[in-house]
């Protein structure tokens, strides 16, 4: 219970820092520079994407000796891709139904954000984590 719970926290902060990164990118792209807000979404979530892998396989999960590093990458890149689906959904339900104002869509993004992050963490912890090493 101890790792699980060590786990769920360097999650995240994983998770904070990709998150950071994700609403920044949607911000500067759908305000100041005004690009479609569910285009700035996907495009801010496939930033937060790169670094989300990079620190999640390094911090948060345990490497399965029996899977590839190329094949680790696709089923996460898969997982994610699902993660991304449903930020897409939720992003244009809210835009629809709220507009594309700042609070609208940084708000659908918000909730959008948490629904992807239960998904992220069982997701990636049934398919890609080696489990107790210690």
């Amino acid at each position: 219970m101890k790792r699980l719970i060590e786990q769920i926290l360097k999650f995240g902060v994983v998770g904070i820092l990709a998150t950071i990164i994700d609403f920044g990118v949607l911000y500067v792209l759908s305000q100041p520079l005004g690009m479609d807000p569910v285009l700035s979404a996907g495009i801010s979530f496939c930033v937060s994407l790169v670094f989300n892998y990079a620190a999640s396989m390094r911090y948060v999960f345990t490497h399965r000796e029996d899977m590839s590093r190329s094949r680790e990458f696709v089923i996460f890149l898969v997982l994610s891709l699902v993660g991304l689906a449903l930020n897409e959904a939720i992003m244009a339900a809210g835009v629809s139904v709220l507009g594309n104002s700042a609070l609208a869509v940084m708000g659908t993004k918000v909730f959008a954000t948490a629904i992807v992050m239960v998904w992220n963490f069982v997701s990636r912890k049934k398919w890609l984590d080696a489990g107790e090493t210690a």
